[in-house]
């Protein structure tokens, strides 16, 4: 079993600030293996897809008096009937205890939680492989995470086999999205779930989609939502501050692992122009993972010149971050003409070529290079631009 330490301290974390911490993600992206990992001595594990469990828990008060470890586990937990009662019983009652509910969606977004436990719960949102994580994943090399993905199975894999990603795409409408969404077209909604692979990083155009798709547009924004609740794709908004110049309504879509997007795109082999926007996925997965309480969003104006990623941290303070497969093959006209509206704040070329980060100068402004990691750096200069 590799332990993935950083996801382990978040859990650690979140039980500090609230007895239930909800784990959410996609299938197979390691929740079970995740909380084993935590110990046998210290978990009491339920597997919620057996159906003698509902049997198990029909008096919580009964249940929870039982568990004699400091930890209960409930492993997929949409499956049970009422989950969302279960857990409300365990945080009120027995605050001795810390509660792991590991699911696919967020916990509001299915039928089936009625009561969304507010004040009880955190949420940890796991993503797939990290770019940090790789060295205790016998050292996958980056190419193999950006080609097979994150998916912990996939990625120990010796070589990519098709069939996994279209099982996992036919189980993860019957397992995780039938059970919880009134999905009505298993077809439509898989056909927009494919289209988004094929298109992750891209704008979110509405109508296109649905004309593209012969869907209705109702449609495609009912099942983008389904689709954003359980885990599937990310939605970034985009970052406005009133300009008439900037776009400032439709959201970059990207799916929630490289190489479903690999798989959808038929991109095999990977070529070099195919790098860049793979790692682009994946610095979105450092961001969210490492600073998981920022609003992520991205900057575009009427132009088409457009900045990755925006963090606005504070009130003029505005963050930009470029991902690069190859820094040198970066030019800052995109980046000079956000500046021109927002001076302050720091600009980031985030590239997997960095070992040591640096700061240059391009087109009068401050940009320091850095691997993923350093974005995390403390150390903030005044400006943007060379004074």
């Amino acid at each position: 079993m590799i332990a993935r330490a950083f996801w382990q301290r978040r859990l650690e974390d979140a039980w500090r600030e609230a007895p239930i911490v909800w784990l959410a993600g996609v299938r197979r992206s390691g929740k079970t293996t995740l909380a084993q990992s935590l110990g046998d001595e210290r978990i009491h594990f339920i597997n919620c897809d057996l159906p003698i469990v509902e049997d198990q828990i029909a008096h919580p008060d009964h249940f929870y008096r039982e568990i004699r470890k400091p930890i209960v586990v409930f492993d997929e937990i949409h499956q049970l009937k009422d989950p969302s009662r279960l857990l409300k019983i365990g945080a009120d009652m027995f605050p001795r205890l810390k509660i792991l509910a590991t699911g696919s969606s967020s916990l509001a977004a299915g039928r089936k939680f009625k009561d969304t436990l507010t004040g009880r719960k955190r949420t940890v949102h796991l993503t797939p492989v990290l770019y940090d994580e790789l060295s205790s994943f016998n050292d996958t090399p980056l190419s193999k995470r950006l080609f097979h993905g994150g998916l912990p199975e996939t990625l120990l894999a010796p070589g990519k086999s098709t069939s996994f990603y279209r099982e996992w795409m036919d189980s993860f409408f019957a397992r995780d999205i039938m059970k919880l969404f009134p999905i009505r077209s298993p077809e439509k909604f898989n056909a927009l779930l494919e289209y988004l692979l094929r298109q992750s990083g891209g704008l979110m155009e509405t109508t296109r989609t649905a004309s593209a798709l012969g869907i209705s547009r109702p449609t495609v924004e009912r099942h983008l939502r389904t689709l954003e609740a359980a885990q599937a794709v990310v939605l970034i908004r985009p970052f406005h501050g009133g300009g008439q110049k900037e776009i400032v309504k439709m959201p970059k879509v990207y799916a929630f692992d490289t190489g479903f997007v690999t798989f959808a795109r038929g991109w095999d082999p990977l070529r070099p122009e195919d790098y860049g926007i793979l790692w682009e996925h994946l610095v979105l997965d450092f961001m969210r993972a490492h600073m998981p309480d920022q609003n992520i969003r991205y900057w575009r104006d009427a132009a088409g010149r457009e900045v990755d990623f925006i963090i606005d941290r504070k009130r003029d303070e505005i963050d930009a971050i470029e991902c690069k497969w190859n820094p040198s093959h970066f030019e800052a006209t995109a980046l000079k003409t956000f500046r021109t509206y927002y001076p302050r704040g720091r600009n980031f070329l985030v590239s997997p070529m960095i070992k040591e980060g640096y700061v240059k100068e391009m087109a009068g402004l401050l940009i320091n290079v850095v691997g993923p990691s350093g974005l995390l750096a403390a150390k903030r200069p005044a400006s943007s631009t060379r004074q």
